[in-house]
């Protein structure tokens, strides 16, 4: 008489664990090859804290605008302010970014964008702010942004090897879907819970962790 296999045998199980740890784990390495190369990952890391932070922002200020004034002009007003310099000078910031030390180029703006961050966070929490104040700031943060973007694009060069430049530029466009993702919802909450000045001030902080990344 033939006795049945014994159901509690740990060896199909560790079988099927490791090839799913095997499958899984090959999957995750092609998936996050380019976060193998340090200097990556710390860029990554400070991104994916700022993306959050800005989209935190981006959504407290429309918020706070429409507090002020209860406007859709204004509302739209702050959104041309910001984007308008992305339209115009991107070109340019391109032949910079060509030109001119890539690193350098981001640290500027990310600094230039952590001061319009701290001064939105003060006029806000102290109660003096006014919706030409966030129009200027707005549009400030667009030029940093406008001169930024290229020179973070063609940063992916200096960080990996070639043949990991594909997949570092997925993880990067990654990142701002996350960031559009998160930032809005943190956002609201801290919007909720503690008012726009501290959603403000929570976007500064991030720019000290790319920054220091």
């Amino acid at each position: 008489m033939t006795s049945e296999p014994d159901s509690d045998d740990p060896k199909p199980r560790a079988r099927i664990r490791s090839l799913w740890d095997g499958m899984f784990g090959q999957t995750l390495r092609r998936t996050g090859r380019a976060l193998a190369h340090k200097n990556f990952r710390l860029y990554f890391t400070g991104q994916l804290i700022s993306l959050v932070g800005t989209w935190m922002q981006s959504m407290a200020q429309g918020w706070l605008v429409y507090r002020l004034s209860a406007s859709p002009i204004d509302l739209g007003l702050v959104a041309f302010a910001g984007q308008l310099p992305v339209f115009l000078l991107s070109a340019f910031a391109g032949v910079f970014a060509d030109r001119i030390d890539r690193r350098l180029i981001i640290l500027t703006t990310q600094s230039v964008a952590l001061v319009q961050a701290i001064c939105l966070t003060t006029i806000t929490l102290s109660g003096v702010v006014e919706v030409w104040h966030v129009i200027v700031l707005a549009g400030i943060l667009g030029i940093a942004t406008a001169i930024e973007i290229p020179a973070r694009q063609s940063f992916m060069v200096d960080l990996v090897s070639r043949e990991d430049l594909p997949n570092a530029i997925a993880l990067n466009s990654s990142l701002f879907n996350v960031g559009r993702l998160l930032g809005p919802a943190i956002g609201g909450i801290l919007v909720a819970a503690l008012g726009e000045g501290w959603c403000f001030g929570v976007n500064a902080a991030s720019y000290l962790a790319v920054i220091f990344c």
